[in-house]
């Protein structure tokens, strides 16, 4: 009774697919998942997006700071332009950050100021009592531990105050031009998943970025921020998205027809 059973493990080690050159004992070939037609709808969102007139086209945190300064004044403006710019709108974004580079915007000219004066010249980006309060205890961290530069990772970038994910991948993206993920805001989340970019439904943009990342390939990477992002303001909308407008109507899954 003991010489079929083996017959049937042989059989079915067999059956087994390896990758290329790998030999029996190595692990399962595994098919990588990925998106049905998603090149295709990336690339029709590339064509609404090529006349590059959204806001964040316009008014983005890339559009921010001041290019003619020192790089770590720069780099600098790039962290409070993306510390602004959470849950506010871009002008109102550029119009603060406007108004802090017209006063000389570094990291000391931000630890000598008041906080009612920041507080005056921040308003009305969202939540911008947080956010004085968050500004002035980062700025004072890069002074003391960065020597008034930003940090150069993810990693350290999360840890200031005020500075999520999103933020502190656009900071490697804009400030260091180095991608170390995919930066992931509202409208990533919310598009990502109208498109069915994730194999199932995420709650939040960090569960967005992990998904995206995981097929994804890397020289997309920091593309698909840019190009989400301003196709969110001016046809994927949250709320009444224009789908007829949307090249992706007829292979967009969320479309309404």
């Amino acid at each position: 009774p003991g010489v079929p059973r083996q017959r049937s493990r042989r059989r079915k080690s067999l059956a087994i697919a390896y990758e290329a050159g790998q030999g029996e004992g190595a692990e399962p070939r595994r098919e990588r998942w990925e998106p049905p037609r998603w090149r295709e709808q990336l690339q029709r969102i590339r064509q609404m997006r090529s006349s590059r007139d959204a806001p964040v086209d316009e008014m983005g945190v890339h559009r921010c700071y001041d290019s003619g300064a020192p790089p770590e004044v720069m780099r600098y403006q790039v962290l409070l332009a993306l510390m602004l710019s959470s849950q506010t709108k871009d002008q109102v974004t550029s119009a603060a950050m406007l108004r802090l580079r017209q006063r000389g915007l570094s990291v000391d000219s931000v630890l000598q100021m008041e906080e009612e004066t920041l507080a005056q010249i921040i308003y009305p980006v969202g939540f911008w009592r947080n956010k004085v309060k968050y500004i002035k205890q980062t700025t004072a961290i890069l002074k003391q531990k960065y020597g008034g530069d930003i940090p150069s990772t993810v990693e350290e970038l999360v840890q200031l105050p005020g500075v999520g994910p999103k933020m502190a991948h656009l900071a490697m993206h804009i400030a260091w031009d180095s991608v170390a993920g995919i930066a992931v805001d509202t409208h990533v989340h919310r598009i990502s998943n109208r498109l069915k970019w994730v194999k199932k439904e995420t709650k939040n943009p960090e569960q967005t970025r992990v998904a995206l990342e995981e097929w994804l390939p890397r020289d997309l990477w920091k593309e698909i921020n840019w190009l989400l992002v301003g196709f969110g303001q001016q046809t994927c909308l949250p709320v009444n998205p224009r789908c007829s407008q949307c090249l992706n109507q007829d292979i967009c899954p969320a479309a309404r027809r």
